[in-house]
């Protein structure tokens, strides 16, 4: 309508014999406004057994996806992203998709919930890149499972399955000759993967990078050691990713923190646990916190999906076979020193198939802290002096295990 206005006005005025005022000419101060990427489609196909979600984007972007219980539903974060759908959308859905829902969920976060008519697996999430004739597409798989099946892969997931960009922290930097072992400290969760969540708020994200760090800080000072983090502030880093930093640059030691939490239908527990690698693991509780491993790119960028099982299975056990007594030889440094530092779990040593212990050639255990879901627990993960005192422990579990290493290499030197 605005284009109409003068012309109509300027006809007016001649007509009355008079003229338009001059209207004054101001400089248009360029939008400050950030262009968010848009959603300007979605598109439901399949039946009851297998149901493909499409949404169509303004350009490419990351997520997450993870699906939650009671009610059954899938969820995908976002950026925030401008929702150009039809008003009704996602009120009828089709095959395995009920209806779905859409929204801002905080400044900067968009979220997308897939209601479900039952337990689902997430079979494929991914984006397409645009083409000439074709928008970029974020496009999720789902296909129907039983409910044992369903909240066995969701307790075993270290975190929700995440497609991102996200940049892993600098490499300290390497003197020439500097023949220190590199330790890589794995603080988990972290972004929108909160981890656990004690009921008055505090966060295992949180908890876990302010161990990392004190910890970092704790071996530095010996001067025996280079470290590096995965994260050194709330971003997301993909697990992948976490196992890749470590590896690419030659890490002799990997440690992921986490700071586990018992639904409240499973009772209480409480202490520390050090976790190392196996496939199968050594008890119920171990196995509702790791997760299944498919053994892709798992030797030296090697895909093994094609090999068969048996023998993909003989090159994965070769690879990791010394690595794995390493780890569990450093696991029980862990406990022998946290006995005299932290509560500890009845059962402290455990094995589970961790994503981010699967490195054959990187030494690596999980040390989940303490249990949030446990008050006991919690004031001590949430305390200073004894965060400053379990980081101790853990450091000198890692001058144990280094030790006989150190000392071959200081006599080769002389």
């Amino acid at each position: 309508m605005r284009s109409w206005t003068l012309p109509i006005l300027a006809v007016l005025a001649a007509s009355l014999g008079g003229a338009l005022p001059a209207a004054p000419v101001r400089a248009q101060a360029p939008s400050a406004v950030p262009v968010l990427p848009s959603i300007t489609a979605v598109r439901v196909g399949g039946d009851g057994q297998k149901t493909r979600f499409i949404m169509d984007l303004s350009q490419k972007l990351d997520f997450a996806a993870f699906a939650l219980a009671d009610p059954y539903r899938v969820v995908l974060d976002m950026p925030q992203v401008a929702f150009h759908l039809p008003d009704k959308a996602g009120e009828q859905g089709r095959g395995l998709i009920k209806a779905f829902r859409y929204g801002l969920i905080m400044q900067g976060g968009s979220r997308v919930v897939l209601d479900t008519s039952g337990p689902v697996k997430i079979e494929k999430a991914f984006v397409l890149e645009a083409t000439s004739d074709l928008p970029a597409r974020l496009v999720v798989d789902l296909a129907t499972t039983d409910r044992a099946s369903f909240l066995r892969a969701q307790t075993l997931d270290n975190g929700p399955e995440r497609r991102t960009s996200a940049k892993l922290p600098d490499l300290p930097a390497k003197a020439d000759g500097d023949m220190r072992p590199l330790i890589v400290l794995d603080p988990g969760h972290g972004g929108i993967d909160q981890g656990a969540r004690a009921q008055s708020g505090e966060l295992e994200k949180d908890i876990v990078l302010q161990f990392a760090t004190t910890l970092r800080a704790r071996l530095e000072q010996s001067g025996k050691y280079r470290v590096a983090m995965t994260r050194t502030d709330d971003t997301f880093i993909p697990l992948s990713e976490r196992v890749r930093f470590g590896r690419s640059h030659g890490a002799a030691l990997f440690v992921s923190i986490h700071a586990d939490s018992l639904p409240k239908n499973e009772g209480q527990a409480e202490g520390a646990t050090v976790y190392t690698l196996s496939e199968n693991a050594s008890d119920a509780e171990a196995a509702r916190l790791a997760e299944a491993e498919n053994k892709a790119d798992v030797i030296a960028g090697v895909d093994l999906t094609a090999e068969p099982d048996d023998v993909a299975n003989i090159l994965v056990d070769l690879a990791q076979r010394e690595t794995k007594s390493y780890s569990a030889q450093f696991a029980r440094s862990v406990v022998g020193q946290l006995k005299s530092t932290a509560r500890l779990h009845k059962h402290p040593l455990k094995s589970a198939g961790f994503k981010v212990l699967t490195a054959p050639d990187v030494p690596s255990v999980l040390i989940e802290l303490g249990y949030m879901s446990t008050k006991d627990d919690l004031k001590l993960l949430t305390n200073g002096d004894w965060r400053a005192k379990t980081a101790a422990s853990v450091a000198q579990a890692v001058d144990q295990f280094f030790a006989p290493r150190l000392a071959r290499g200081s006599a080769r030197a002389n």
